[in-house]
């Protein structure tokens, strides 16, 4: 089984439901890209398949915030009599990498090395790291004996 892209919509239901909402596929792709087109979408749904929880709509591109919004209405519409069954739409979570390099590794010129507090502190304050959530423990790492320098690898 592939793993889930950024042009695949997951809509969270029940087996029973996605099992119903499958059967007549094509035709529920044909209402999806007439809705996205209605609100003028440079998306176009392709394929529907069933997950774990749910339904996967596939697309041609990167959906955003609007297009879920209509994908989950068109799906609510079709099937009306078990709306309080299906979630919200949403993109699948990836997991990234983030390495951030040339923090001093000793704080204040001092022999205290920095810690992991220093760090949340420093994401907490940055603009940048706003929208992040971290998927585990960051790890500190010194660059070499002789630098007072750090690299913090992040999986997010």
């Amino acid at each position: 089984m592939k793993k889930l892209s950024h042009k695949q919509v997951i809509v969270p239901m029940n087996n029973e439901l996605a099992k119903k909402y499958l059967k007549d596929s094509s035709t529920h792709i044909i209402s999806i890209n007439h809705a996205l087109k209605s609100i003028k979408s440079k998306i176009m749904a392709d394929f529907i398949r069933i997950e774990d929880k749910g339904i996967v709509i596939l697309t041609n591109n990167v959906a955003n915030p609007s297009d879920l919004q209509e994908i989950k209405k068109c799906v609510r519409n079709l099937l009306n009599s078990d709306i309080d069954q299906i979630s919200s739409s949403k993109l699948p979570q990836l997991k990234s990498y983030l390495k951030i390099i040339s923090i001093l590794y000793l704080v204040n010129q001092s022999n205290t090395c920095i810690t992991s507090e220093d760090i949340e502190k420093i994401f907490k304050n940055n603009y940048i790291f706003n929208n992040i959530i971290l998927a585990s423990k960051f790890r500190i790492i010194k660059v070499s004996l002789k630098s007072d320098m750090a690299i913090i690898w992040i999986n997010i």
